[in-house]
């Protein structure tokens, strides 16, 4: 959940009314808000980088406020004040006009951009005049997006323009590092991209942003019709076309690998700051590499149609349809009401895209009726919880385990191919794994299929402790399976492993003993142990744990190889069994 920070003096001042610290919670509460914090930007600095950093900085009162992930619109004060003052109808929820768009300000994609970042959407705002609040507002309403809706620039990349420094028709490329050469934002010469990425690979705020291009042989670049670079997104913008306080006319371009997500932040960028603009928007045209080209941004405002009985259902209210539609109009979404039907028109402005189907909208209702005025009834039927039955054998035989001198190890659930399969002496191909489509780290490959590999990788990470070391897990596999639904099923299994300075059956079979007696099953009267060879035992050393004829595990010593592969040099017996038939 985004946190965001303002001033609380400017605050109140756009909302017309000063609030204690206490009435202003209540509002945010009651607008599904919450006030998270009151502090000021020294106290802050100090709290993250010591007493030192607070010097001379600024104490003036900060409200942070926590804003619900999806609500994009609230990400600065804005659109914050607007939402507010809209909730508690000092305002009617603003209108946007589109004009026309200009042919000298459009944005033409080359073929050569598919390879790296294939779409980017385009606005223009004019007329408008930053104030050093506004200014500072519009900068970080788009450092959230980034965090935000655009993860961290994958998605989406925003690059901000003083208009009247360029030229357009503009032009966005994919060039070589090499064929990219201008002075990047605050910089006082000329770099190539090359030399760029080398400057902020130590910068703290920019160094995470480079590995999205850096493997690319092409990087993306915005230029206007004289070959002036606008950006070089997601990573700099230009110094030439930097915003300033003396700005009046602004081109944003939204550079993506999501065109949904792009239409999106543009749509909130110009949504928030067009109130300086008369709330008028110029679109451009955004040419495709075929030649095609749209008109962005799209602004676009959707009718959505709710059932007035479903309303008050849901929510375990009674209030008219007119009542229900004057609450949806507080949460900026202007309502209808159709008697005769019983139902909600409801028209969603273009800055809640957080409203993406009929429960937002039911959501929306039962904040602006207020949460705590809902009555409070009984439930029609009568329930009560509990662990479920694996859950509950799992957990009273942890203990029991414990109780015999084992230590409980919680190891990955994810491991690499070569643990489940070559370092147990058993070909991959013959694994039922799950595995992972897009592995970022051989570490993580595979769902595991047995819960031995941790326990071993447990122990040789804790060589240096003293011997025996007996350590058990009680957690869950994933095995292929293609009659379950998903392709795979979870099974719940014990294992335990004793290294000492021997190895032998009576190190873990007194264990198994244990957990089958509690189990009530008692050794030849339910379970027996049937010799079998597996390669990751030692040869004559394994046998299956066999219940009412089904074998469930394998108990044995484990195989020299097996203790080579995990890099253990003392004797190990293992055991490992599933659980799941005892149920």
């Amino acid at each position: 959940m985004p946190t965001i920070s303002v001033k609380r003096d400017s605050l109140f001042t756009a909302l017309g009314k000063t609030y204690t610290d206490d009435e202003f919670q209540d509002l945010c509460f009651e607008f599904g808000l919450e006030l998270d914090e009151v502090t000021t930007e020294k106290q802050m600095l100090m709290k993250e980088q010591g007493d030192q950093a607070g010097a001379g900085v600024s104490e003036e009162i900060l409200y942070r406020i926590d804003i619900p992930a999806n609500r994009y619109d609230l990400l600065c004060l804005e659109g914050l004040v607007n939402g507010l003052l809209v909730f508690q109808k000092k305002k009617e929820s603003p209108q946007y006009h589109l004009t026309k768009y200009e042919d000298c300000h459009s944005l033409h994609l080359t073929p050569s951009t598919a390879q790296i970042r294939p779409y980017a959407v385009a606005a223009v705002l004019k007329g408008i005049h930053f104030t050093k609040e506004s200014y500072d507002s519009f900068i970080d309403l788009q450092d959230k997006l980034h965090q935000n809706i655009c993860r961290k620039r994958t998605l989406v990349a925003i690059g901000t323009h003083d208009l009247d420094t360029i030229q357009g028709p503009f032009v966005f490329d994919a060039l070589p590092p090499a064929d990219i050469k201008f002075k990047p934002l605050n910089q006082q010469k000329e770099m190539t991209a090359t030399e760029l990425m080398e400057l902020y690979s130590s910068h703290p705020q920019l160094k995470q942003y480079l590995p999205i291009i850096r493997d690319s042989p092409v990087y993306p670049v915005i230029k206007d019709k004289n070959g002036v670079v606008l950006s070089m997104p997601p990573i700099i913008n230009g110094d030439h076309s930097k915003i300033t306080l003396n700005t009046n006319n602004v081109f944003i371009e939204c550079t993506a690998t999501d065109l949904t997500k792009a239409k999106v932040v543009l749509d909130t960028i110009v949504c928030m700051f067009a109130p300086y603009c008369k709330f008028q928007v110029q679109q451009c045209k955004v040419y495709a590499p075929d030649g095609t080209y749209d008109l962005y941004p799209k602004m676009e405002t959707r009718e959505e149609i709710i059932s007035v009985d479903k309303a008050n259902n849901y929510i375990g209210i009674s209030e008219s349809g007119d009542k229900l539609a004057a609450l949806l109009s507080c949460m900026c979404l202007k309502t209808k009401h159709e008697p005769s039907r019983g139902l909600l028109h409801v028209s969603v402005p273009p800055f809640r895209h957080d409203v993406i189907h009929a429960c937002d909208l039911y959501e929306d209702v039962a904040i602006a009726y207020g949460y705590n005025n809902i009555p409070r009834r009984a439930l029609n039927v009568s329930t009560a919880g509990g662990q479920t039955a694996l859950n509950k054998l799992t957990e009273q035989l942890r203990h029991e385990c414990a109780h015999a001198g084992y230590t409980e190890a919680l190891t990955f659930t994810l491991c690499s191919r070569e643990d489940i399969s070559t370092k147990l002496g058993v070909p991959i191909e013959q694994t039922p794994a799950v595995h992972i489509s897009n592995p970022k780290t051989l570490e993580f490959q595979v769902v595991r299929t047995q819960l031995l590999p941790g326990l071993l990788k447990t122990l040789a990470a804790n060589k240096k402790m003293p011997l025996p070391l007996k350590l058990f897990e009680i957690s869950d596999v994933v095995l292929q399976d293609a009659d379950a639904e998903t392709g795979a099923r979870n099974e719940r299994r014990l294992c335990a492993v004793h290294c000492g300075k021997s190895g032998g059956f009576q190190f873990v079979h007194g264990l198994l003993d244990r957990a089958m007696l509690l189990l009530r099953v008692a050794h030849g009267h339910g379970y027996r142990l049937r010799p079998t060879e597996d390669p990751a035992y030692f040869p004559g050393r394994c046998a299956e744990v066999v219940l009412h004829s089904t074998a469930i595990g394998r108990i044995g010593v484990l195989h020299p190889s097996v203790l080579a592969a995990f890099d253990l040099s003392n004797p190990c017996s293992a055991l490992e069994i599933n659980l799941e038939p005892f149920l």
